[in-house]
């Protein structure tokens, strides 16, 4: 059954390492999200997750498949079980993002061949993770620890690609680059409500911008 679901769906992992920020879309509007799509895009960012606990997620999952699927990444987070998997994979979700280690989703991706981020906080389910088949493991909530953390983590852990989230920003995010993170999930510090509620949809390029200029003056650094 869930072959046939997933049948046509393709995610970028050329887009993702192009720009490896995770926009985590929560409760924002089907029609808000029409003006934030085309901004996102132009912006640079190319990979955007869509929370189960979204009032409407089905609709924006869709659109924005129907819309964008060619264009940018389009993926279900707060996937939490069998359940909420085989939900987001019928709204046209081409990856999936979870909170916590649940082996049955991740097993269940990974034999589907559907690209998976699995959220684990300490080494012990980091491993667990990435051993079922996860390249890119989700740390989270990754703010709350520090840079310093992510860093101890990648002494034994180094082949595993770690992307922190939850509490992620422009203040915080080039402590986690220079510890060599692989990417960021990054949430309503990236979807400023401020600027979404006044429709400032210029105001928010600029801001996005801001994100993807701090990731790429990280590499150019990196290459010098």
């Amino acid at each position: 059954m869930m072959q046939s679901i997933v049948k046509g769906r393709s995610f970028s992992r050329e887009q993702f390492e192009k720009m490896p920020i995770v926009g985590i879309v929560r409760g924002i509007s089907l029609e808000d999200f029409k003006h934030i799509l085309p901004v996102y895009l132009k912006s640079g960012l190319t990979t955007v997750e869509v929370t189960m606990n979204t009032p409407d997620v089905e609709l924006l999952i869709r659109y924005a498949t129907e819309e964008y699927g060619g264009l940018l990444n389009i993926g279900a987070g707060t996937v939490c079980s069998l359940s909420d998997l085989e939900q987001a994979l019928s709204y046209g979700a081409q990856f999936i993002v979870t909170p916590v280690v649940n082996p049955e989703v991740i097993k269940a991706c990974i034999n589907n061949e559907i690209p998976v981020f699995p959220g684990a906080l300490s080494p012990s389910e980091i491993y667990l993770a990435h051993s079922m088949g996860a390249i890119t493991v989700k740390v989270f909530p990754a703010a709350y620890l520090g840079a310093d953390y992510l860093k101890e983590i990648k002494g034994p852990l180094d082949r595993v690609q770690l992307l922190p989230t939850g509490g992620i920003n422009l203040e915080n995010m080039q402590s986690f680059l220079d510890v060599g993170v692989h990417g960021f999930g990054i949430g309503s510090p990236l979807f400023d409500k401020t600027l979404i509620k006044s429709k400032d949809w210029i105001g928010l390029e600029k801001h996005f911008l801001d994100y993807v200029q701090l990731v790429n003056g990280s590499k150019r650094s990196k290459l010098v």
